[in-house]
């Protein structure tokens, strides 16, 4: 289990490295960042089926943004590990997503997730979701390397 940790953490790496030439001072605007963070992440992590963000329209409801994966619920409404996030402003890791009180399945094979606010002046502007088919893909070992990830969007805010 520890190598495929690593082996992950190592992912997460080259991926932030990658999308760094990417976007830094290459990127015309945050849109065009985050399709291509949803791009790299999605194609470079197997276990993704579906990676994109989500803006905050109010407290109670999402609107998505670009994303890599089937089709979408395009507005998240009252409830559901995203509008946890935006609520508590903190990560979210849900082994399973069936034993999370309100979930929202856009996609109904998913079964676990992991959310990462994107915040601007201590708010919640944008989320991004990653959901698997798999139970379990993600444990607290990936929220730090994917706000990493999200620091690159700093400069579009």
């Amino acid at each position: 289990m520890a190598s495929r940790k690593a082996q992950r953490l190592a992912r997460y790496e080259r991926i932030y490295h990658q999308l760094a030439e990417l976007i830094e001072g290459k990127s015309p605007n945050l849109i065009a960042a985050m399709a291509t963070i949803c791009a790299l992440l999605h194609a470079k992590m197997p276990h993704h089926s579906w990676t994109g963000f989500y803006f905050t329209a109010s407290e109670d409801e999402l609107h998505v943004g670009p994303y890599q994966g089937p089709v979408a619920c395009q507005v998240l409404k009252g409830q559901g590990v995203c509008l946890h996030s935006v609520r508590t402003k903190k990560p979210v890791v849900v082994p399973d997503v069936h034993a999370f009180p309100g979930h929202i399945a856009c996609d109904p094979r998913s079964q676990s997730e992991v959310v990462i606010p994107l915040l601007k002046n201590g708010q919640v502007v944008a989320v991004l979701d990653i959901d698997s088919h798999a139970l379990a893909q993600f444990d607290e070992s990936d929220v730090a390397p994917l706000q990493r990830i999200l620091s690159l969007l700093q400069p579009y805010l």
